[in-house]
């Protein structure tokens, strides 16, 4: 078993939630861990036809006997926490580092009472960009500080090393999307931290020599929540034809719709140090390929894109998703 990374490569919302619950429930890791900013990131799975929004647990949950981890770097709310814990049913499954940084009340007043964050950046108002600003001047509260997740509290750098030191498979689960990187997005219209596979395996606590697959997820039709500079952005008009519309998982706020940016996916591809793609909406290149398993049931226009995204970022595309249920895949991983 190995440590595999999975990150976002454009601006968020690429399907990362569906890929990284098909890793879990395919590869059977023994631990999930969540990286990322906080729960100002949603993550959506379908499961056999039942759809789960997650913000703070991972998407990883879908493999039930995986144990689930928030990384240090990770801001959490204590209140969303428990929330998703109890609806999904996971006591007893999920650790909290005791390091993480907690999003309080005041952290989300400040957030949604800033109106150049809201009006011109476009936060989604969940406190986490206030509460990153807290723990840079050292003013913030940490997990082990906090009554309600006492009996959550571990160390996870421990765990995720002890788990890979006797053979034990890792799966690293990122958040948003390099396009929104306070590192090498479109800064100032970004989050607040990185949001790249190197700020994941920090965030969880492993070292780059433990990493073995780093695999950034591109959406077809790339898209946009939120305000900033989108180079490929389409009119509503086109994307209304193409029937491609869509909306936040935390906002709701309906997404901009963009078409492919190769330029950006290399870049993406390059900064993240991807070993593989995974390619989502697919489908709406070519809605006859919806819920194919088998690359064989792909059609000439999918596999011409396929190969046009591997010659853009100079790396395989490994995992095709067709649809958004967890089945609904492509896995080319141990094709040759």
């Amino acid at each position: 078993m190995s440590s595999t990374i999975v990150v976002g490569g454009f601006f968020g919302d690429e399907g990362k939630g569906k890929i990284i619950a098909y890793l879990a429930r395919h590869d059977k890791p023994e631990v999930v861990a969540r990286g990322g900013v906080g729960p100002n990131a949603g993550h959506t799975v379908v499961v056999e036809g039942k759809k789960y929004a997650l913000r703070m647990v991972p998407s990883g949950f879908v493999h039930e006997s995986a144990r689930l981890l928030i990384g240090a770097g990770v801001l959490v709310d204590p209140e969303v926490f428990i929330q998703e814990v109890s609806s999904f049913g996971l006591q007893g499954r999920v650790g909290v580092d005791m390091r993480c940084g907690i999003i309080e009340g005041r952290h989300i007043e400040a957030d949604r009472g800033d109106k150049e964050l809201k009006d011109k950046i476009g936060t989604t108002g969940t406190g986490c960009g206030p509460a990153n600003a807290d723990r840079a001047l050292r003013k913030a509260k940490q997990a082990k500080e906090i009554e309600e997740l006492k009996e959550f509290l571990c160390d996870v750098p421990l765990e995720l090393n002890e788990t890979l030191e006797r053979g034990g498979g890792v799966l690293i689960e990122g958040t948003q999307g390099f396009g929104i990187s306070l590192l090498y997005g479109t800064y100032p219209f970004v989050t607040s931290k990185d949001t790249t596979a190197s700020q994941m395996a920090a965030d969880v606590g492993i070292g780059p020599t433990r990493v073995d697959d780093v695999v950034v997820v591109f959406k077809s039709y790339p898209t946009r929540v939120g305000e900033g500079p989108f180079a490929t952005q389409m009119d509503d008009t086109e994307a209304e034809k193409l029937h491609i519309e869509e909306y936040g998982t935390v906002t709701g706020r309906k997404r901009r719709i963009g078409r492919w940016d190769g330029k950006m996916a290399a870049y993406s591809a390059m900064i993240n140090g991807a070993t593989m793609v995974a390619l989502s909406g697919v489908d709406k290149i070519d809605p006859s390929c919806r819920g194919a398993k088998e690359y064989s049931e792909l059609s000439r226009e999918v596999k011409d894109f396929v190969a046009q995204v591997e010659r853009d970022t100079g790396v395989p595309v490994k995992l095709i998703s067709t649809g958004p249920e967890i089945s609904e895949i492509v896995d080319l991983r141990d094709v040759t």
